[in-house]
């Protein structure tokens, strides 16, 4: 359900007319993926696209609807379309299922995957050294870990940010595997209410002149029960609103809503994810800049000695950015350090194997919304 900037719902007829210019427009930039050698932002092709086919472009609130449709398409990426390749993205291409909400959170997959691993929190990694065939892993703290060999699967902002000193220093193209790869950051800003006065629906959105100035918000009542309202902000307005406070940030959402609902009463609750400043994450996930080498993947995941490398940028069947990306990647990397330490060590002690892992159960609940 979408509003304008004036608090009227969009006709439902506007909004899926404009739906399907939107798909002919994404069409259309696959065939302008194809005449180009060099690469372009997503941006760059949907305007050169509109030059072609004026009979696309929108005016008034069908121009609003189709920059919110951009807005949307932005949050996939987690990243403004003026930056995301041509070349490489995909039109949200997913596993046979399509995309699910996780009712409970991951907490019941954290909880069924770390059964009988030793695992320590609050042990922020500063420095990682490989040498003598040992990794020395060294935390906040001072204290070091010592082990035949470590998988690292720290977000990759956090290895832009060089927040972790590698000994010896990372070769070249590992360095600049890491550098070319964009990432992402999408802020959610949650609100808990007393009351639901909002419908049933799973989006409320916002149209506007500019895909920056749109905005919606996920419905998690529909999905869990609970009263709950959660506005996502991606790319450049994930990062102005980091630069608010908690409650600044919950005041200007609340303006977006009351734009829907002027009546809406106060969150009793609020909460800012700030995954951008966050420095165990700075950024949400992966995603490919304009110029992206084609084989930075390949050098992200290579291993270097004792050491290997997973997480959901360094997927090798194209869902990066995804719980499943980096779910098979780190069972990818588990399985690649393990016949490294067999070769080197003779046998390993395997708390499961592989085929332990991917017959395992867990029940979940999920919603398709």
């Amino acid at each position: 359900m979408l509003f304008d900037m004036d608090g009227h719902q969009v006709p439902h007829n506007t909004v899926a007319e404009v739906g399907d210019v939107f798909k002919k427009i994404l069409d259309e930039t696959e065939k302008v993926r194809n005449e180009n050698s060099n690469d372009i932002s997503v941006l760059q092709a949907i305007s050169i696209v509109l030059d072609r086919h004026p009979e696309l472009r929108q005016e008034g609130v069908s121009h609003e609807v189709l920059q919110w449709y951009i807005c949307r398409m932005e949050a996939w990426f987690s990243a403004d379309a003026d930056t995301i390749s041509l070349k490489t993205w995909d039109q949200e291409q997913v596993l046979t299922g399509g995309h699910g909400l996780m009712v409970q959170g991951y907490h019941p997959v954290i909880e069924a995957l770390s059964k009988d691993i030793d695992i320590r929190l609050n042990h922020r990694v500063k420095a990682i050294t490989d040498g003598y065939n040992k990794v020395m892993v060294t935390v906040e703290d001072g204290r070091n870990f010592v082990a035949d060999a470590a998988i690292i699967t720290v977000p990759i902002g956090v290895l832009k940010a060089n927040l972790i000193e590698f000994k010896p220093k990372l070769p070249d193209w590992k360095l600049s595997a890491i550098a070319d790869l964009g990432v992402g950051n999408e802020n959610k800003i949650a609100l808990r209410f007393d009351t639901v006065f909002w419908p049933n629906v799973e989006l409320l959105g916002i149209v506007a002149p500019t895909s920056y100035a749109c905005g919606y918000f996920l419905n998690l009542h529909k999905a869990t029960g609970h009263q709950v309202l959660v506005y996502m902000a991606a790319g450049r307005l994930a990062y102005d609103v980091e630069k608010l406070s908690d409650r600044e940030a919950a005041d200007f959402v609340m303006r977006q809503l009351k734009k829907m609902f002027p009546d809406a009463p106060e969150p009793v609750q609020y909460l800012v994810s700030r995954w951008g400043t966050d420095p165990d994450s700075l950024g949400c996930y992966s995603y490919d800049l304009v110029g992206k080498p084609t084989d930075i993947y390949d050098r992200l995941r290579a291993p270097l000695g004792n050491l290997f490398f997973g997480g959901e940028a360094v997927c090798m069947d194209d869902h990066q950015g995804s719980v499943h990306g980096a779910y098979s990647a780190g069972i990818i990397a588990a399985e690649d350090c393990c016949q490294h330490l067999i070769k080197r060590l003779g046998s390993v002690q395997l708390v499961s194997s592989r085929e332990e892992i991917l017959k395992s159960i867990v029940p979940l609940k999920i919603s398709r919304m």
